[in-house]
């Protein structure tokens, strides 16, 4: 089953969610032989979505990988998901694909997904073409569809094949290079003389699919401005050159449900689509062995590793070394996958996909090398998390049980992140969106049998004092033999140097003996983690022991930290504020959502715009932010531009709260502490 380089096509399936990426695959699978029967995605019954969690959803959530083999040719089919919570799939997905088909629904048009997708793949360097689905089912629009992309994206766009009208839907389609018509009889491809009505339709698409093609090459534009028609021959030579290049996208049609178009596709891919080899990544079959993982697939009982051969080839029970760790790895018996379904190989050749199980430190983006030759391939840079909330299990105790599973799940999501927040004493997990944190939630439950609830993250607020204060701290207790006694004079102040309090000593006299001082010191420490507002930790202060007196018996370091405990209290009389976290938000939209996004920091989030800057098309805003009012912006956004905004959040410095604000922030703060 081990295929040459050059016979080896490796294409992502990219596009909105719905669109019918999954059943083209699965349209792919079944037309070329690789399965025998037609799945569908209402069914549940797909080689694509195969993970009980898509089956529930009838969405696709994690990349999957499979292959057809069509005519001489392997052509691994890389499935990735559509909803924009999932674009950490996507760049996996991207990564390992030489190019990309962009799914376009016949019914509702070109929308923000196709529209990311081509943007991913220009920014990647690598082909790309569309496929406009779903020509089969009522209210479908070719033509309106198809003139969308040409508006979009202009003479780069250019037509192979034109679906033929039946009433409202359509069941045939025009092979634009030959003009010659077919549909699908019993799942065989039949030649049908192509309409009268659709004469017309045909030479407008052939002469702009000869405009698109004649622009790759000066002689072919001089012979077709000559002539106004090239040879077929011209024509595929043309494809083959711009669709490398990314000159040109063909467009495609089809009905997976039908398997209209699907064999058309498949040849295009063959004939046109460049093999490994050609890809923007360098592909050597002769050099030392190295594969790159792109995803990982792990659950309670081990992980499958999926890799992409960048060098030599991969053969079973070697031993390869992990370029980011330096360990050795143990490859026992490799697979290609055929969705869920693995099957066993003896070798991976160069520039083909395939799987391992039970790698022990290899994670994904990581490069497995021949040991002679350790040196990584670029990886998979993932997109930063923007939407948190805190997770707790919904029976105590299990808290370790949760961060084991999310540890799991993070081996094949690396798009979200955890952290175990001591300051406000939540378990914060980041990801894209709602629905990312909520599939996560669900397979916590269905992998690692423990049940989760989700609440927003709390807000790390800090304190601060605004005056200075002279504190008295005196503690003294007799019970019957030795007593307890300290006393102490502080003097508090607000300072600009340091966020963590600065400690001073201007004693005189032996009032306080020295050894003494650190328990002092120790005493503010310890209570500096608590602010006297909302309990939230106290920064830039200054705090000078000045004075204070002793009892030569009762006197301890316990009952001077206690003592400066208690002077520390009296800050409530120092004019103390609480400050909040400013982020500095960097955001991109389109040109028509700029009003909207600046009214919406400036009003609703009480940010401050800085500046803008038109940069490839859309707008950047930057603006700073309280990050207390940004909890579901990344949702908003989604929302305000209906996918098409994005933005990053870091955080800059602490500033003043307003004091409507500021009272709220000390409610919630003891109702916390209440159910605490």
């Amino acid at each position: 089953m081990s295929y040459a380089t050059e016979n080896i096509r490796n294409i992502a399936l990219l596009g909105h969610g719905g669109n019918g990426k999954t059943s083209l695959a699965e349209s792919i699978l079944f037309m070329s032989g690789a399965t025998d029967r037609l799945g569908k995605v209402t069914d549940g019954n797909t080689v694509s979505d195969y993970d009980a969690e898509e089956i529930r959803r009838k969405i696709s959530i994690a990349v999957s990988t499979m292959f057809a083999e069509y005519k001489g040719h392997k052509v691994n089919v890389i499935d990735a998901p559509g909803f924009f919570d999932f674009a950490g799939e996507v760049a996996e997905a991207l990564r390992v694909a030489d190019a990309g088909v962009i799914v376009v629904s016949a019914k509702d048009g070109l929308n923000v997904g196709a529209e990311k997708a081509m943007k991913n793949l220009s920014a990647a360097g690598k082909p790309s073409a569309f496929y406009i689905s779903k020509i089969d089912e009522d209210h479908a629009d070719f033509d309106r569809t198809f003139d969308q992309l040409h508006e979009m994206y202009g003479s780069s766009v250019c037509p192979l094949i034109a679906p033929i009208k039946n009433g409202d839907s359509y069941d045939g389609i025009v092979d634009i290079i030959t003009k010659k018509a077919y549909k699908i009889e019993k799942g065989k491809r039949v030649e049908i003389p192509v309409p009268a009505d659709m004469t017309d339709r045909v030479d407008e698409l052939y002469m702009s699919l000869c405009e698109s093609v004649s622009m790759t090459d000066e002689e072919l534009m001089e012979k077709f401005l000559d002539t106004m028609e090239l040879s077929p021959e011209e024509i595929n030579a043309a494809l083959r050159v711009g669709v490398a290049s990314a000159e040109i996208s063909p467009v495609f049609c089809g009905s997976a449900m039908t398997g209209l178009g699907t064999t058309v596709l498949l040849d295009a891919v063959v004939n046109f689509f460049p093999a490994p080899m050609e890809g923007g990544e360098a592909v050597d079959a002769t050099a030392p062995a190295k594969a790159l993982v792109y995803k990982t697939v792990s659950d309670q009982f081990g992980k499958f590793s999926l890799f992409k051969v960048i060098s030599g080839k991969v053969t079973a029970d070697t031993t390869l070394v992990n370029a980011r760790t330096g360990n050795n790895e143990k490859l026992g018996h490799i697979y290609m996958m055929q969705g869920k379904k693995n099957i066993e190989v003896q070798e991976i050749a160069c520039g083909d996909i395939g799987a391992v199980a039970k790698l022990t430190e290899t994670k994904t983006g990581d490069t497995l090398c021949d040991p002679k030759n350790v040196e990584a391939v670029e990886g998979i840079a993932f997109a930063e998390p923007c939407y948190s909330m805190a997770v707790a299990p919904k029976v105590k105790g299990q808290d370790d049980k949760v961060a084991q599973g999310l540890n799991r799940l993070n081996e094949e999501d690396p798009a979200f992140s955890m952290v175990n927040n001591a300051e406000t004493h939540q378990f914060v997990v980041s990801g894209a969106g709602d629905m990312h944190l909520d599939v996560l939630c669900t397979k916590l439950k269905n992998k690692f049998g423990v049940e989760v609830v989700l609440s927003p993250a709390r807000v790390a607020y800090r304190e601060k004092i605004r005056k200075k204060l002279e504190a008295h701290g005196r503690h003294k207790k007799q019970s019957g033999g030795h007593g307890q006694f300290g006393d102490v004079w502080i003097r508090f102040e607000p300072q600009e140097e340091s966020e963590d309090m600065i400690f001073a000593e201007e004693v005189f006299g032996g009032s306080v003996p020295k050894n003494f001082f650190p328990a002092v010191e120790k005493g503010l420490r310890d209570n500096i983690l608590k602010g006297v507002l909302a309990g939230y930790p106290m920064v830039f202060l200054k705090a000078t022991l000045y004075d204070g007196s002793y009892h030569p018996v009762d006197s301890s370091e316990m009952a001077f930290k206690t003592a400066a405990g208690l002077a520390y209290k009296e800050l409530v009389n120092a004019s103390p504020v609480i400050l909040e976290p400013i982020g500095n938000l960097i955001v991109t939209i389109p040109d028509n959502n700029l009003g909207d996004i600046m009214s919406d920091i400036s009003s609703k989030r009480r940010g401050t715009v800085l500046g803008m800057n038109a940069v490839d098309g859309m707008q950047v805003v930057e603006a700073e932010v309280p990050m207390a009012e940004m909890t579901t912006y990344a949702i908003d956004l989604r929302s305000m531009t209906q996918g098409r905004g994005y933005f990053t959040l870091k955080f800059a410095r602490y500033e003043e709260t307003p004091a409507m604000i500021q009272q709220k922030i000390i409610e919630e703060a003891k109702k916390n502490a209440e159910e605490e």
